[in-house]
């Protein structure tokens, strides 16, 4: 299993409706709103690496709403 860390900057305004919507997305653990630089931190599981970079770009990124990304993939020790 491979886990990512998306941080998301929303518009204002748009907090809750896109925490909301990323919660039935498939793929996504957890989601939680934040306060900082970042509005919402959502935690993306996948079997294999090359299948983040579609569900950030094709999916998350494409999401009304969100103003930008960053993402921090996790790597199991080991």
């Amino acid at each position: 299993m491979v886990k990512a860390y998306v941080l998301i900057v929303t518009s204002p305004g748009a907090t809750r409706r896109v925490a909301l919507a990323l919660r039935g997305l498939p793929n996504i653990a957890e989601v939680h709103e934040v306060m900082g630089p970042y509005d919402v931190v959502a935690e993306l599981e996948t079997e294999s690496l090359t299948d983040i970079p579609p569900i950030l770009s094709g999916t998350i990124r494409t999401m009304e709403g969100i103003q930008s990304t960053t993402s921090l993939v996790a790597f199991s020790p080991g």
